[in-house]
């Protein structure tokens, strides 16, 4: 599926939390099926056990919708049992080919299983918009709200419903969320502060400090600490 991304974690101590990335996730984990909606602050893993083994697949900002069958706003900051968003048969069907296909650790199998749900799910229903993929991509080049909203022939008023339904937020917050996930990778690179601030966007060092504790929660130092 394409923007879908396949993971897998099993956690370990210390209990690193998920931070934004605008994205939703389908995840199996212990014999269960949830639905990770898009963040705005980091959600914490600490009620999960060391060893928890988990294979979830990532969709790109503003698909989640076109797979799920809600507005992504209904989703946002929340983690769902997939079962209160489809069909209960359905649901329970798929939790027995993915326990079949082996445990969360058989990612390949798993990870076959979800894409090919995930797929079936988009030819079902309408698809999605063409105009998200191009909201997201304007915001993570760094373009004003009022010049993504003209490029996809919007009122900034329609574009953040818009983005409301496909995104789980506004404009503005996917922007600074996607900013968040462009300096992350930029500072995990060896990137210097100072230079990761002035290629993701940010006015200065000081205003990547802020941002980044802002939606991640941590100063960049700890987000980025060994361990």
């Amino acid at each position: 599926m394409a923007g879908a991304v396949l993971w897998t974690r099993t956690l370990q101590p210390p209990a690193r939390p998920v931070l934004p990335d605008g994205c939703t996730d389908l995840i199996w984990s212990g014999g269960r099926l949830l639905v990770a909606g898009p963040d705005t602050r980091p959600q914490s893993v600490e009620g999960m056990p060391p060893g928890t083994a988990l294979v979830g697949l990532r969709f790109a900002p503003g698909q989640g919708p076109a797979v799920f069958g809600v507005p992504a706003r209904e989703l946002r900051d929340r983690r769902v049992p997939l079962a209160d968003l489809w069909p209960a048969g359905r649901v329970r069907e798929l939790t027995e080919r993915l326990a079949a296909a082996g445990a969360p650790g058989s990612a390949a199998g798993v990870g076959r299983l979800l894409e090919e749900t995930a797929a079936a799910r988009l030819r079902e229903g309408t698809g999605e918009d063409g105009r998200t993929a191009a909201v997201a991509a304007g915001l993570a080049r760094g373009r004003p709200v009022a010049e993504v909203a003209r490029a996809v022939a919007l009122g900034e008023r329609q574009l953040h419903r818009l983005s409301l339904d496909a995104f789980g937020y506004g404009p503005k917050t996917l922007a600074r969320v996607l900013r968040l996930v462009r300096a992350l990778d930029l500072a995990r690179s060896g990137m210097p502060y100072a230079q990761v601030a002035a290629h993701a966007g940010y006015a200065d060092q000081a205003h990547l400090a802020r941002e980044v504790k802002l939606l991640a929660g941590a100063p960049m130092g700890v987000l980025l600490a060994p361990g």
